[in-house]
């Protein structure tokens, strides 16, 4: 099968198109024919090393953990799927080796659901990582209907789908974005605002009583507006800055596979609630282009490599 390898950790010129034998099986696993799989920020810094001491990594190995497909093959004692079915999921495994940039790829049932109907292979492909991070934070938080929620990069992958998910659930919503992207954090249901110095005041324009809920998808200086918007009692969660746990008594979340969660996502999809914004769909062959693009941090959406022909 053609797959992207890597038999070192650096830039995206140690990317490069393989053949490699087709994946084993596991008893609670399925093979899957990969359509489309997508780029997040954690693929670039695995493929760089950043994540050394976190995981360990087999070489020569495939990058990507997002998927969109169908199954091929299922494993010896796994009742949860059958040949043909269209899944989509987050493959995280336990080792950095057999990813999602390939033709095929063996996923553990923790890892992968049914696919929404309503969404095509590079959307439901664009979902996974990014969808889970967002509706894992928003959990965390214990968010409810009729709080107020500022949140950090409305229009990044992650953010854009914590918009939705929080309106979804009856909050209101308040995001920091790019002037050029406000009428897109808008039509998502969110009321946008800019982000850097001045920010604490412009919120605070929008909702002189604070908010009940801060979300950073952003990092940097992002949760320096901080203390000047959180309401008494309220919580702050982040997947980039440490501080939201140690400064402020929030939460630090790490994105875990979860198939009650893809399932209440591609819920929310094909009820007509959550939509996907893909920046731009690359081949196979152009998977370094694809994690330079997610590598300069100013992407609407998703990156997505369609791996089918």
């Amino acid at each position: 099968m053609r797959a992207i390898t890597y038999s070192r950790y650096g830039g995206p010129d140690v990317l490069e198109l393989t053949d490699l034998p087709t994946p084993k099986v596991g008893p609670d696993s399925v093979l899957i024919r990969v359509e489309a799989a997508s780029v997040n920020p954690v693929d670039w810094k695995v493929r760089e090393g950043k994540l050394d001491q976190l995981m360990d990594t087999v070489f020569p190995a495939v990058p990507g953990w997002d998927v969109a497909g169908v199954v091929e093959q299922v494993g010896l004692d796994t009742t949860e799927f059958s040949v043909g079915d269209e899944v989509y999921g987050y493959v995280r495994k336990d080792v950095v080796s057999g990813g999602t940039f390939a033709e095929l790829v063996a996923a553990p049932v923790r890892t992968i659901a049914h696919k929404p109907d309503s969404l095509s292979w590079e959307e439901a492909a664009a979902v996974p990582l990014a969808g889970l991070a967002a509706l894992q934070t928003i959990r965390r938080t214990g968010l409810i209907r009729g709080q107020t929620v500022l949140v950090h990069a409305a229009a990044g992958g992650v953010g854009s789908f914590a918009v939705q998910i929080a309106v979804a659930r009856g909050a209101r919503v308040i995001g920091t974005a790019s002037t050029a992207n406000h009428d897109y954090v808008r039509s998502l249901g969110a009321e946008p605002t800019t982000y850097g110095d001045g920010l604490a005041d412009r919120v605070l324009a929008l909702s002189p009583d604070g908010v009940d809920v801060v979300l950073d998808f952003s990092g940097g200086d992002a949760l320096s507006a901080t203390p000047a918007v959180l309401r008494p009692g309220g919580t702050v969660a982040s997947i980039t800055n440490a501080a939201a746990r140690d400064e402020f008594g929030g939460h630090y979340v790490w994105v875990r596979p979860d198939v009650d969660g893809l399932r209440e996502l591609a819920a929310l999809a094909d009820g007509g609630k959550l939509r996907v914004e893909i920046a731009q769909v690359f081949g196979l062959q152009e998977a370094a282009a694809a994690h330079e693009l997610s590598r300069t941090g100013h992407v609407r959406g998703k990156v997505v490599v369609r791996v089918a022909d």
